[in-house]
């Protein structure tokens, strides 16, 4: 297809070094309102004029100089870890105009903007180490499906009092649907 004016997916980047293999979005951050428009500030160069990602990757994800990457591509942005992202933030990519931002920016401010540019490709998801994969947020480290049902295949009774109340909820949606964890209905469009 690529001879045909299709553009070949993108190829996975090279793992993290080692020194930052272990880094990792603090908790709470993907879907921190807070965090994200703070994140937001360093992006367009508001919080520090000398740093202002935006010149190159837009206020929009969209690139604004040729070479940049388009953070609006969710494939593309899918195929980094958050350590990945990291790595990339504070090193800079060599052979491209991507600088090393570590001198300018600290660590959690490096993670701010992270959470900031997963926005415009990732919006509603977070990296989830264990499974090593984007999750919708809220579901990092949450069991598969088939590792949380009881071996016998009955249902496993709520831990505690709780526990109990959510997923009676959840059981009874109004007009007989089953409800999603999040209170919508199966199937249904978040207004979000």
């Amino acid at each position: 297809l690529s001879a045909c004016g299709e553009a070949k997916p993108p190829a996975p980047p090279p793992p993290a070094p080692p020194e930052y293999a272990d880094y990792h979005m603090p908790e709470g951050y993907w879907n921190n309102p807070e965090i994200i428009e703070q994140g937001k500030a360093i992006f367009t160069g508001v919080e520090n004029i000398d740093v202002n990602c935006a010149s190159c990757h837009g206020k929009d994800g969209k690139p604004v100089k040729a070479g940049a990457r388009d953070f609006r591509k969710g494939d593309f942005m899918k195929l980094f870890s958050d350590s990945q992202w990291f790595w990339r933030v504070s090193e800079g990519v060599k052979g491209t105009k991507m600088k090393a931002w570590k001198s300018k920016l600290s660590e959690d401010d490096r993670w701010k903007v992270i959470a900031f540019e997963a926005t415009f490709g990732l919006k509603g998801m977070e990296y989830d180490v264990a499974a090593k994969k984007w999750v919708p947020q809220g579901t990092a480290g949450a069991p598969a499906a088939e590792e949380a049902a009881p071996a016998n295949g009955e249902a496993a009774a709520p831990a505690t009092e709780d526990a109990a109340a959510p997923a009676a909820e959840e059981a009874a949606a109004p007009n007989g649907e089953a409800a999603a964890p999040n209170g919508e209905a199966a199937g249904g469009e978040s207004s979000q």
